[in-house]
């Protein structure tokens, strides 16, 4: 998630983005003819995929070993390639073994002189407006019924709101939200569009009125005749604060639901938790973000899940704001050099980490926690050392339980169903513009478990068309057996 201040959020009705880490509907893995293959024809099978004359300028990266490293089939597992959202694979698995699978991230409230309250909010990306509610109760319950001034400390994520290298379009949209030490509702808010009488222009409905405060509306939508196509953009200029809203909506259509990321988190913090006060009986006066301060007598305080419970949440959905909180909770127990951000101390530990497990630290380089960026380069070699390390590690079933399941959980659930690899194979999905990965673990009936890594970059076709190459391999693995 970028927390940068550029800004063009664009949103088409009809047409998701790729880099959009929701569980997207998807065209079904074909059902092969039940078969079994040997070892020594898995590279033949494979490669009529790879093969194919549609995917003659694809670059394609796989690895197939066992969890001892045998190889069963390597092409250009070495190289380097755009990863996408496997990227969260180095980011949690270095997570749970520097942090451990029980840690958790604590917001603190410190009371101070002259009816001053302190929030030191340390990255928990899980905060919604229901735990704001909770400390909010807290304080009352000490009797606090009146705060002169609330202060945001926002010294634990020092850096960037947004990773710079994050493109446009994703850093205004909800899948590219900033990040930083105050997160709350994943910092997104939500408006409906809905259609009035033909020829005028969409009414907006804010889901939080205290957002419609913040911005400047340019409105120059308009409501259509029934069953006529919808087509909207929503953008933001570069200031961040104008909000332009283009394109046309039948006036039989639906309210149309648009999520946007949040300009400044820590004052959105603020508002929101302002609002929970309220609802509490305890008045708010002024309002203020600081970095650093006095924090002895702590009045109130909440946590987050477990880190086990942030991985399966950061991988299973492919959530970009919890991996990039997870990237910051790395430097939790480090000391930052003068001038360093927190995100960079976070890979830096997320490299010494890796390399405690194995993983060859020439194998990959990247720039952020999400795989959103451009710039991240892995191998599926390091992909695959990841999972085998992880296979040994401590924490192994907390991380395998973090993957989605082939036909039944996240970015998985509506992949390889119907077909021999649905419920047995366990992997981390990747999309953005070009680029399809995925790489997991499978647990294969009629032979030793797999580890695996596939990774397609530099193409034209379709993810959908990509993602069916890559299952339809996939299944290939499922069926190997000992000759």
């Amino acid at each position: 998630m970028s927390k940068g201040v550029r800004t063009i959020l664009l949103l088409l009705l009809g047409a998701q983005l790729n880099t959009v880490p929701v569980v997207q509907a998807q065209t079904p893995t074909p059902t092969p003819t039940p078969r079994t293959i040997c070892p020594a024809q898995l590279a033949s099978n494979l490669d009529v995929v790879v093969n194919r004359p549609l995917f003659n300028r694809v670059r394609w990266g796989l690895l197939v070993q066992n969890l001892n490293g045998q190889t069963l089939y390597n092409r250009d597992a070495n190289k380097l390639f755009t990863p996408a959202s496997n990227t969260k694979l180095l980011t949690t698995a270095a997570a749970l073994q520097q942090l451990g699978a029980n840690f958790r991230i604590r917001t603190s409230v410190y009371q101070e002189a002259n009816g001053v309250l302190r929030v030191v909010g340390r990255g928990d990306p899980s905060i919604t407006d229901a735990q704001l509610t909770a400390l909010a109760k807290q304080l009352k319950a000490k009797g606090i019924t009146k705060i002169n001034k609330l202060i945001a400390d926002d010294s634990y994520v020092q850096g960037d709101v947004v990773v710079p290298s994050w493109q446009w379009e994703d850093v205004q949209s909800d899948y590219g939200a900033a990040f930083g030490s105050f997160v709350v509702n994943e910092n997104a808010f939500t408006i409906r569009l809905a259609p009035q009488a033909v020829g005028r222009p969409l009414q907006i409905n804010w889901i939080d009125p205290n957002e419609a405060r913040i911005w400047r509306i340019l409105n120059q939508s308009v409501t259509v005749a029934n069953n006529q196509e919808t087509n909207l953009n929503v953008t933001r200029d570069l200031s961040g604060n104008v909000l332009k809203i283009q394109g046309q909506l039948a006036a039989n259509a639906n309210p149309f639901a648009v999520t946007l990321p949040v300009v400044d988190p820590n004052f959105f913090f603020l508002r929101r938790f302002r609002v929970a006060l309220a609802s509490e009986g305890i008045t708010l006066g002024e309002t203020a973000v600081e970095v650093g301060g006095a924090s002895q007598l702590e009045v109130a305080a909440i946590q987050s899940p477990t880190m086990g419970e942030l991985a399966a949440k950061t991988n299973v959905d492919s959530n970009n704001l919890y991996a990039e909180s997870l990237l910051n909770a790395l430097a939790v127990r480090q000391t930052r050099k003068p001038g360093q951000t927190t995100s960079a101390l976070g890979l830096e530990v997320l490299k010494t980490t890796l390399t405690q497990l194995r993983v060859n630290p020439t194998s990959y380089f990247i720039v952020d926690g999400s795989g959103l960026s451009r710039k991240n380069l892995i191998s599926p070699e390091a992909l695959v050392q990841v999972l085998q390390g992880m296979a040994k590690a401590p924490t192994a079933s907390v991380f395998r339980a973090s993957l989605p399941i082939a036909g039944r959980t996240g970015t998985l659930k509506n992949r390889f169903r119907g077909t021999p690899a649905e419920g047995i194979v366990i992997a981390k999905t990747g999309t953005v513009g070009g680029v399809v990965s995925l790489s997991g673990y499978i647990t294969t009936p009629n032979y030793e478990p797999l580890v695996f890594s596939v990774i397609v970059n530099q193409t034209e076709q379709p993810a959908r068309v990509l993602r069916q190459a890559v299952d339809e391999m996939v299944v290939t693995m499922t069926q190997l057996r000992r000759c």
